[in-house]
């Protein structure tokens, strides 16, 4: 596999262009919206030039990273010739369907359908092509050029050869995949996003504070981020997107997403894609402080 088609330009899919450019692929980023690619390439650029600060990478690898990424505003023209295409887009499954069922009519026998979904099922999504067997889940980590993780999720009727085709890309990027079977919210977010929520519910019952919940969990449990700060990175309507498949899906009541949540996604606070979540986010300042709701 060579040629790689990313579809979305957002973190998850600047990322992930960014990654497979950087190990010699040959990449086309499809975004709708022109000026959405053009951020993202100027995105790839400023983080490449963090890796050149940092020595991690020189000039021409820099240069040969942005020249292996082409930008596309049509999907056709984009995903004619992949070996692979990696969905990107807005976790949303009526998007994911509508986009798979046209991948099933733009691309070759042998082409490779994968998903970066976070927890919508890669059996739902592969049921509207024609080849099932070639739909698979590439769940990345963000940052996608630091997080060494990637879920490679079995849908019912994904082959053996697929997914084995899969694992070894994901080794090329020099990640580490792990397979895993095709249920709500897969591994990580079916046990991450139920402690992320059960953070939310110690504020809204009044047990903590923002900044006392996050420091207990950062000193007392290791993580090198408090739930409540990752929830504002992974973006609050994320979280509560995967919440809803997931008591969907189990139709157990611990997957009920706080009703904190669901009124600050219904009020715009997203966390630090909107400037407020859980913490206030100045542009061009790393500092943070507690939103004023919460202080």
């Amino acid at each position: 596999m060579k040629n790689i088609t990313v579809i979305g330009s957002g973190t998850m899919g600047n990322g992930i262009a960014h990654t497979f450019a950087q190990h010699g692929f040959n990449v086309a980023l499809v975004d709708i919206n022109a000026d959405a690619l053009n951020r993202a390439i100027q995105t790839i650029t400023n983080n490449l030039d963090r890796q050149l600060k940092k020595g991690t990478i020189d000039e021409k690898q820099k240069a040969d990273t942005l020249n292996n990424i082409i930008t596309h505003t049509d999907l056709i023209t984009a995903a004619a010739n992949a070996d692979l295409v990696i969905e990107a887009a807005t976790e949303n499954s009526d998007i994911k369907l509508k986009l798979f069922k046209q991948l099933s009519e733009i691309c070759g026998d042998d082409t490779i359908l994968a998903s970066n979904t976070s927890s919508i099922s890669i059996t739902q999504i592969a049921s509207v092509t024609k080849k099932p067997e070639n739909v698979i889940g590439m769940h990345f980590m963000n940052p996608v050029p630091v997080m060494k993780l990637v879920e490679v999720i079995r849908g019912y009727a994904t082959s053996n050869v697929v997914t084995q085709k899969v694992m070894e890309l994901a080794q090329q990027l020099d990640k580490n995949p792990v397979e895993v079977n095709d249920y709500p919210g897969f591994v990580a977010n079916r046990i991450l996003m139920p402690m992320i929520n059960e953070a939310i519910y110690t504020l809204f019952e009044g047990v903590a504070g923002v900044n006392e919940i996050d420091t207990v969990m950062k000193l007392g449990m290791a993580h090198p981020m408090g739930p409540l700060q990752l929830a504002d990175f992974i973006g609050l309507d994320v979280c509560l997107a995967i919440l809803n498949v997931l008591y969907s899906g189990f139709g157990n009541q611990k997957y009920a997403p706080c009703p904190l949540l669901v009124n600050m996604v219904t009020a715009g606070h997203l966390g630090v894609k909107s400037g407020s979540g859980f913490y206030k986010y100045i542009a061009g300042s790393k500092e943070i402080i507690v939103a004023d709701k919460f202080s």
